[in-house]
């Protein structure tokens, strides 16, 4: 097991070498990133001599005689090979750079480019800690499910008393760790998600569509790579970056979306459908653009029921999961569709309330099987995410020992 420490510019950035030493006690293997600030504290040869490991102290630097990687591309390969990034300690321009997605150094290129979890331990001066900008930054990032470690209470190395002391040691290692235990348990599994809208064009120009933005499915995605599952992600018109997927599938219409999945379900042990598919398509599609000349009727049809139908398909041993958005009736309609559709649960977003669902960094729901109805609180969609996938391996397990027994 791996991560990547990031230690930045702060007095407490000597703690950062106790913070290393405690994880590889541990059976983790750690490499620094040094920002340049930091660097001004502690060497980067007191890193090297702990860890065994290169630190890297700059985005671009010569190749390591004992790397494949060129530093043009190494913040990709750091990305891809780590199973947690830690920052200890974290400074207000830090936070602020991961809130505002600025990739001015490698420590920030690094985390935009992983998909891994990240916990950050911030230590700063109380007035930072306090400031209205520092707040806003952590509730971001908090929302994009980024752990946050709160710093202590107590004197600080600027002569003020108060919150802003780098948390203990042994409460960041245990943090760390009890990040990393919980985020393998979906190995040797075929995960299949789809996401995002359909779109059903009109003419050239026009389409029918919805507000799905995709970002349930993307995190649900992001999640199930980190917990080890090879996962196939079918995506409808999204304003989002592919995560780091087996398989990455763009898609547009219900037809389209329809296509790709059942040509995947097959192979998949574990599917998830959180696409919003247009229930309703043009019966024709105009050849040129409408004009605007009065009042202009459509002939709609209805589109195929994809979950439906993968419901009617699956094999034993396959589970299905499925999403239903309601505006009303909505726990009857979600426990009428898990039924009609033979699905082995659905999660049920009343889209009625404001500031979660379509569109929004956040959400609520309620995980309903056949037995069972477990109420998710308003979360981000990251958090939202693993408890889904929580609730998936505990239906998993269960399933897999039916099988055995009978």
């Amino acid at each position: 097991m791996k991560i990547a420490l990031g230690v930045t510019g702060g007095i407490a950035a000597y703690k950062a070498a106790e913070i290393a030493r405690r994880l590889q006690d541990r059976g983790v293997r750690v490499q620094v990133v040094m920002t340049e600030a930091a660097q001004q504290f502690v060497r980067p040869l007191t890193f090297a001599a702990l860890t065994g490991e290169k630190v890297i102290t700059e985005m671009f630097s010569q190749r390591d005689s004992n790397s494949t990687l060129d530093s043009s591309v190494e913040h990709i390969g750091v990305a891809q090979s780590i199973d947690a990034l830690l920052v200890a300690p974290a400074t207000a321009a830090t936070l602020a750079r991961f809130a505002q997605g600025l990739s001015e150094d490698f420590l920030s290129t690094l985390y935009l480019a992983t998909t891994a979890p990240v916990i950050v331990a911030p230590a700063m001066n109380v007035n930072m800690w306090r400031h209205p900008a520092t707040q806003a930054n952590l509730a971001l990032l908090r929302a994009r499910g980024v752990s946050v470690i709160e710093p202590g209470e107590g004197y600080l190395a600027c002569g003020m008393t108060g919150e802003g002391r780098l948390a203990e040691t042994e409460e960041i290692v245990e943090a760390v760790m009890a990040r990393l235990a919980k985020k393998r348990d979906l190995e040797g599994e075929q995960v299949l998600i789809s996401a995002g809208p359909t779109y059903e064009p009109i003419d050239p120009v026009r389409f029918l569509g919805n507000r799905s933005s995709g970002k349930m499915g993307y995190a649900l995605a992001e999640a199930a790579v980190r917990r080890g599952a090879r996962v196939t992600l079918v995506s409808g018109p999204v304003a989002l970056t592919a995560p780091a997927v087996e398989e990455f599938v763009a898609v547009e219409s219900c037809a389209e979306m329809r296509a790709a999945l059942l040509e995947r379900f097959g192979r998949a042990s574990i599917t998830i459908m959180t696409a919003a598919v247009s229930d309703f398509a043009p019966a024709e599609v105009a050849a040129n653009k409408i004009k605007r000349e009065g009042a202009l009727h459509l002939d709609l049809r209805p589109t195929a029921d994809i979950l439906a139908e993968l419901g009617s398909r699956r094999a034993p041993g396959q589970m299905l999961i499925g999403f239903a958005a309601e505006t009303e009736n909505a726990a009857a309609n979600a426990r009428t569709k898990l039924r009609r559709k033979h699905l082995d649960a659905i999660v049920l977003n009343d889209v009625s309330k404001p500031c979660i669902g379509f569109g929004s960094d956040r959400n609520a729901g309620t995980m309903i099987t056949a037995t069972d109805e477990v109420e998710i609180p308003e979360m981000s969609k990251a958090e939202m995410a693993e408890r889904i996938l929580d609730a998936v391996v505990e239906l998993r397990t269960r399933q897999k020992a039916a099988q055995v027994k009978a």
